[in-house]
């Protein structure tokens, strides 16, 4: 659906009572959120009410000028996300499903700004970041997909590692995996985060 992600942001940006309340949660030392694929569109364009998300882009149409669903590689960074913690330099396949995940930053200087909280990029067959199609699905700069608050508590990303935490649902896994994909790893960390 285009702009959905936005279309819901909009909802709550112009809405009042859910803008206090969103807001009020987002600032809440307590909280924390991920945002996949619409959920990630939704939450970059609330950047406005999150705390330290100045650096994050929105999110456009794809380069290709099409919907993008299949898997493909990416990379976790080292970041100050919870969900990627001991993640840092795995490459793990993922899939994609977007027609608008291209990461669109104002100028060099944003994009340069958002270096530091960059959690997720896409990598080509070679393990480098990569702005080349097919390698990466959206064209986004750099290959950024996923990006965290200065604190970590936010984190936004445009693959769907939720659709893949089990190695039944990968098109190919090394056998050494077991049940679980390197992808229930995120989930497991989230419970870590909240005690």
């Amino acid at each position: 659906m285009r702009g959905a992600g936005e279309g819901w942001a909009k909802s709550i940006l112009f809405n009042a009572r859910l803008r206090d309340a969103f807001a009020g949660y987002f600032v809440r030392g307590d909280s924390f959120a991920l945002g996949a694929c619409n959920g990630c569109q939704m939450m970059s364009s609330l950047r406005e009410i999150i705390p330290g998300t100045a650096h994050w882009p929105r999110f456009i149409r794809n380069a290709s000028e099409q919907f993008e669903a299949r898997y493909v590689m990416v990379e976790v960074l080292p970041s100050p996300s919870p969900f990627f913690h001991d993640m840092a330099g795995s490459h793990i396949p993922v899939a994609v499903a977007h027609g608008e995940g291209c990461a669109e930053f104002r100028d060099a200087a944003h994009l340069a700004a958002a270096q530091p909280y960059v959690a997720l990029r896409f990598i080509d067959d070679r393990g480098q970041p990569t702005e080349a199609y097919p390698y990466n699905p959206s064209g986004s700069p750099q290959g950024i997909t996923g990006l965290t608050t200065a604190d970590g508590r936010f984190t936004i990303l445009m693959p769907h590692p939720e659709r893949v935490f089990r190695t039944v649902q990968m098109s190919w896994h090394p056998d050494e995996w077991g049940e679980l994909s390197p992808w229930f790893r995120m989930f497991a960390n989230a419970r870590r985060f909240i005690g």
